[in-house]
């Protein structure tokens, strides 16, 4: 009985090496919130950012949100998600909303004009120069991206016999919140009679 030869080392099998683990891209986006921006960031795919701790959120129709961009008024951060546009404001500018919006006297007008504060949440937008890769259409994207320490220049209620907004340090004020929701809700009211009001001429056309 002829014996087994022991096989080769050169004609045994290559057994597959795993390549290097990839972080899956929501691991990426909330690394740079918590490392970078110190941002407490929740579960999800993609990853949400909690509202009411380091920041809330000013929420409009995207259409309104463009035209405010446009507008002299000082913002802080701003995303779009959608058909939602995102003003980041200083924590605790949620409950000041209605109150606001009462005492510019758009009070009872309906707006479409939300605030997200504690207890909330928004979806990551994907962080600056970092790769879209293959986000569906309508994902949360900044138009005017968040830096480090970006939470001491948000828009917020000035405080008695000072300057309007947050002090920069350099004796400058920040933005003011209130400023920002009085150009915000007019925006918000135009956008909406423009939807209301049809073209010129579209109204001869139906009858022609």
């Amino acid at each position: 009985m002829a014996a087994t030869l022991p096989q080769s080392p050169l004609q045994t099998p290559l057994q597959s090496v795993p390549g290097p683990r990839v972080p899956p891209e929501g691991d990426t986006y909330a690394g740079w919130y918590e490392r970078v921006l110190g941002w407490t960031v929740l579960g999800g795919a993609p990853p949400l950012l909690a509202t009411g701790v380091r920041f809330d959120v000013l929420e409009l129709p995207a259409d309104a949100g463009a035209a405010l961009l446009r507008r002299p008024v000082a913002t802080g951060p701003v995303a779009l998600t959608g058909r939602r546009m995102r003003f980041l404001v200083a924590a605790g500018s949620a409950e000041e909303l209605d109150g606001l919006l009462d005492w510019l006297e758009w009070g009872g007008v309906a707006l479409d004009l939300a605030a997200l504060g504690a207890g909330g949440r928004i979806t990551a937008p994907a962080p600056p120069g970092m790769p879209l890769g293959e986000s569906p259409r309508g994902a949360a994207v900044w138009l005017r991206p968040p830096e480090q320490g970006c939470e001491a220049l948000l828009p917020a209620l000035s405080a008695p016999g000072r300057a309007a907004g947050p002090s920069r340090g350099n004796g400058a004020a920040g933005p003011d919140l209130v400023r920002l929701v009085a150009a915000a809700a007019t925006e918000c009211h135009r956008a909406r009679l423009r939807r209301r009001t049809p073209l010129r001429g579209t109204v001869g056309q139906r009858f022609s």
